[in-house]
């Protein structure tokens, strides 16, 4: 029997190099018991799959790889909020001592299982025997800290404030040598001097500017890893100085630094406004402790418990209005504007925001099961699952610098040695415009940040995207398939036509609505919603259901008949036969036949648009699959303008029937859209699986590779024009970086581009690269 296997998730701050990022992650592969290791450079994270529960020391060997690349990533641990168990972040806390005495006290607590704390990490894990009693016991654990130790701050996320101050610490450090590195760099520029004080002067400020990235180079070259950017930039400005040019040499450096600077910062500003578009977690709770309000964080309660929404708070769990009338705003969560009115009994979602009234709401989930944290976990793992045009480019990065770096050799070497007049001192300059634009950070930054800002932005629409490759799979689209019932349609019966043989309209509702008053069937819940009124019970007798058929009872002193066709058949009263698209109600009264009823779905009033637009964003072919009959199935196709309805099937036949469009599409992609809970085996069959209706829906959002968080159609064709935009940014800046990298060498090697402009070609368009990705984020959706 194989090992299980086991998912740990890392967070890699201070991740700054995306080549790095590669390494690491191939050297991750390597470790014994790790299975995969994806590492996601947007979002700094890092997920490892090992064989059962892997080396012990797991975490520790990942942080030597990490810092043997980037020496000042700090590598934490991210645990998921398995229910039972919680990991409590204890920010300054004092001592060891403390931490034993907190760790002893919170073990003696009724219902703790294991309590240890880890006083280097500043966290506290903490097992419960019931998982229902979980926020009972933080709460109780909490005030065993606070007694303890005040001042220690506790959170349920990691806060990174002492490694935040440490790195700006390093910075200014860093800041201060480049002002003045390049204060020498334009003295040496200015003054003139003579030999050997000009050299003088330039070596300081090339030390000042760039022994960072010179000892750097040789801590990896020491490692055996040279092809990284360290190493080509220090390679080409001590080329520079070695032929003489050294304003040039510290020029390149200088340059390149400040580029780097304001690259550092363009990405870091893309990931904060990437994260900020899902800061939908709530901070905390108010708690009702009998008369009192206690200030908690939302894992501290519990099911069942009373909580209260003041106006302009997020809604921090799942729960039912129990007190209190208002409006919420659910637009982070499903992209809606208009808010939505609640009252007592009304469901409500955590990371909505009440508007206007005081509520207090019975809790139904906790936070770790709850809408909130399933959508936050389902967006930060979507950058694992990379799109293939990422993957491309991650291996396209790593034949491209070597390939070029062994061209700018053959430029440096052959041309002078074999022509005549040829220079060496002209041909190494035309090599080192090679070696400073050999870099493919452009590449290997922008294009997994413009997918991580697709997602992001698709989120922020109620458009929940599981991955970069499902995400690119959309702009792909060539067919899609609905299902109709609660897709297409909105899945609630409704009286539809009214046909009496005789009598009024009136007194045939009357007659139905009694006649289903003892059924709780859909058809017969909306044929008593028709009729508006209260039942007379008093006034029906001799109840009987006859199975496939329909009822039998008796209404004051006449025998009705309410079903299908078959029923007044067997009772023998002759009736005109209805061929409505829906489903057909009749009715005998005394054993005469008095009209019939017909019940139909409604359809959602975007659908018919929907199906228009998607035409408009290049979707070949529209498909509708129903179980229901081809008179129902044939009417909704004609009123949406789908081109190809298959009705009459059973679940099995659906799955079929798409393995069939799968096969006869060679063009594009197909993607397969339901209500994400009785439509599995056909979104898991379909090259994009999108369920509808995902708020509070755990069903749905297990099942789909995209989940839209409401029940609108139109939201599948923002969903293609996002991936669309995404897909073209992300094009745009292939051909932008390789463009002006691919002019740049050609210039170089005829000797008519300088290290100025190859520099340009490194960091220059790395930073508009970053900045054009942003756009992802800000996607139209309008067309």
């Amino acid at each position: 029997m194989e090992a299980a296997m086991t998912k740990r998730n890392f967070r890699l701050t201070n991740l700054c190099c995306p080549v790095c990022a590669g390494k690491i992650q191939k050297s991750l592969r390597k470790l014994d018991g790790v299975t995969s290791a994806v590492v996601d450079f947007s979002s700094q994270g890092l997920t490892v799959e090992l064989a059962g529960d892997g080396p012990e020391d797991v975490a520790a060997q990942i942080a030597i790889i990490a810092k043997r690349y980037e020496p000042a990533i700090e590598v934490a641990e991210i645990f998921p909020a398995v229910s039972g168990e919680r990991t409590l972040y204890l920010a300054n806390l004092s001592g060891v001592e403390c931490a034993e005495k907190i760790e002893e006290r919170v073990r003696t607590l009724k219902g703790i299982s294991a309590a240890s704390v880890d006083f280097a990490a500043q966290k506290m894990r903490i097992e419960a025997e019931d998982k229902a009693k979980l926020p009972f016991l933080l709460r109780q654990a909490s005030d065993i800290v606070n007694d303890i130790d005040p001042d220690v701050e506790i959170s349920f996320s990691e806060k990174h404030g002492s490694d935040t101050s440490r790195l700006d610490w390093k910075r200014q450090l860093s800041n201060a040598a480049l002002c003045a590195g390049a204060a020498l760099f334009l003295a040496g520029m200015y003054f003139k001097f003579d030999n050997p004080l000009d050299l003088a002067v330039f070596i300081a400020a090339y030390l000042l500017v760039g022994g960072g990235v010179v000892l750097r180079s040789l801590k990896n070259i020491a490692k055996g890893q040279l092809f990284d950017e360290n190493f080509l930039m220090s390679a080409a400005t001590l080329g520079a100085f070695a032929i003489g040019e050294y304003a040039e040499g510290v020029a390149v450096m200088l340059f390149y630094q400040v580029g780097e600077a304001f690259q550092r910062m363009a990405v870091n500003r893309s990931r904060k406004s990437i994260s900020e578009l899902m800061d939908i977690r709530p901070d905390f709770a108010n708690l009702k402790c009998g008369a009192e309000l206690r200030r908690v964080s939302p894992e501290e309660v519990g099911v069942g418990e009373h909580i209260v929404v003041k106006p302009g708070e997020k809604v921090p769990l799942d729960g039912v209005v129990v007190d209190g009338r208002s409006a919420l705003d659910t637009s982070a969560l499903t992209g809606e504007s208009l808010p939505r009115d609640i009252e007592p009994g009304s469901a409500v979602m955590s990371g909505s925001i009440n508007k206007s009234g005081l509520l207090t709401v019975e809790v139904s989930k906790e936070f770790g099961e709850s809408t909130v944290s399933k959508i936050l976990d389902l967006v930060q793992n979507a950058g694992s699952k990379k799109a293939p045009m990422e993957n491309f480019i991650t291996k396209f990065a790593r034949y491209y610098t070597p390939a070029v770096v062994f061209v700018a050799l053959a430029i440096a070497v052959i041309p002078p040695s074999f022509l005549l007049g040829a220079r060496y001192s002209d041909w190494i300059r035309r090599a080192l415009v090679f070696l400073v634009v050999s870099c493919p950070c452009a590449l290997v930054i922008s294009v997994p940040l413009g997918f991580f800002g697709g997602i992001g932005g698709a989120s922020r629409q109620g458009i929940l995207v599981k991955g970069g490759n499902f995400l690119e799979a959309l702009s792909k689209v060539d067919t899609v398939v609905f299902d109709k019932t609660g897709t297409l349609t909105k899945g609630v019966f409704n009286v539809t036509k009214i046909v009496p043989a005789g009598n009024s309209e009136e007194e045939l509702l009357f007659y139905a609505a009694h006649a289903e008053s003892e059924s709780n069937h859909p058809i017969a819940v909306s044929i008593r919603t028709a009729y508006g009124r209260q039942l007379q019970a008093e006034r029906i007798s001799g109840y009987e259901e006859i199975a496939g058929h329909g009822v039998k009872v008796r209404i004051d002193d006449d025998a009705v008949l309410a079903g299908n066709d078959k029923l007044l058949e067997g009772a023998g009263v002759s009736h005109e036969k209805a061929f409505e698209s829906g489903t057909t109600v009749y009715l005998a009264v005394g054993g005469v036949f008095a009209g019939y009823i017909v019940i139909s779905d409604e359809l959602k009033p975007d659908s018919a648009q929907a199906v228009r637009d998607l035409k408009k964003v290049g979707v070949a072919k529209t498909v509708m699959l129903t179980g229901d009959s081809k008179a129902v199935g044939e009417r909704v196709g004609r009123e949406l303008g789908i081109d190809e309805v298959y009705a009459e099937l059973l679940p099995q036949q659906k799955v079929e029937r798409l393995e069939e469009l799968g096969k006869n599409n060679l063009k594009g992609k197909v993607i397969f859209v339901g209500d994400g809970i009785n439509d599995a085996p056909v979104l898991a069959r379909s090259d994009i699986g999108v369920a509808m209706g995902g708020v509070g829906s755990d069903a749905a959002i297990e099942a789909a590779d995209v989940v839209l968080m409401t029940d609108e159609p139109s939201k599948i064709v923002n969903a293609i024009r996002i991936a669309q935009k995404t897909r073209t940014i992300v094009w745009q800046n292939i051909i932008f970086s390789l463009g002006v990298k691919g002019v740049i060498l050609v210039l170089g090697a005829m000797g008519m581009a300088s290290m100025w402009e190859a520099v340009f070609g490194d960091v220059g368009v790395t930073l508009i690269a970053v900045l054009n990705s942003m756009r992802a984020m800000r996607a139209n959706t309008c067309g």
